[in-house]
Formats: structure tokens, sequence, C-alpha cells
């Protein structure tokens, strides 16, 4: 195993990584900012508002996009398993 075929498995799994989690963190972002920019104009100063909306988001997030982001880490251990295999020969 070379030195550059581990730093493109760690950039691969990064990549993975940042695809698989980043939808549903950038809309996590944009719901609490929307309800900050909300607590700000009316003067709510709730701390525990942004927790149910961010809850809300992330589970349709979940539920809409769960099964490509199954398959997107799916399709990286079966690329990880498969040269694991041909290393080990």
């Amino acid at each position: 195993m070379t030195e550059n075929m581990v730093m493109g498995i760690a950039k691969e799994a990064l990549y993975t990584g940042m695809l698989v989690a980043g939808p549903i963190l950038i809309l996590s972002l944009v719901v609490g900012l929307l309800i900050s920019i909300f607590q700000a104009t009316t003067q709510i100063q709730e701390q525990t508002l942004t927790f149910v909306p961010k809850l809300v988001v992330i589970l349709v997030a979940l539920v809409i996009g769960g099964s490509w982001m199954l398959h997107e880490l799916m399709k990286f251990t079966t690329k990880i398993m498969n040269l694991i295999s041909v290393i080990t020969k």
C-alpha cells in the first residue's frame, strides 16, 4: 500500500462524508439562521426555540434523502472492501 493510495482513500472518505452530511448540515444552518432572525426581530429570546424546527427539518431531510445517503455510504464501503481484498492478495 503506497502513500498515494492512502491519501486517495482519505480524500475519498472526506469527500463522501461531506457529500452525505452536507445537505443536513446546510438545512440545519439555514433553519437556525431564519429562526435567529425571527427571534431578533420579535425580541423573543428563548434559547430552546431553535431545537424543534431543526429536528423537524433534519427528520424530513433524512426521510427524503436517506436512501441516497445510504447508497453513497454503501458504494464507498464496497469500494474499500474490494480494495482490501486486492491488497491482501
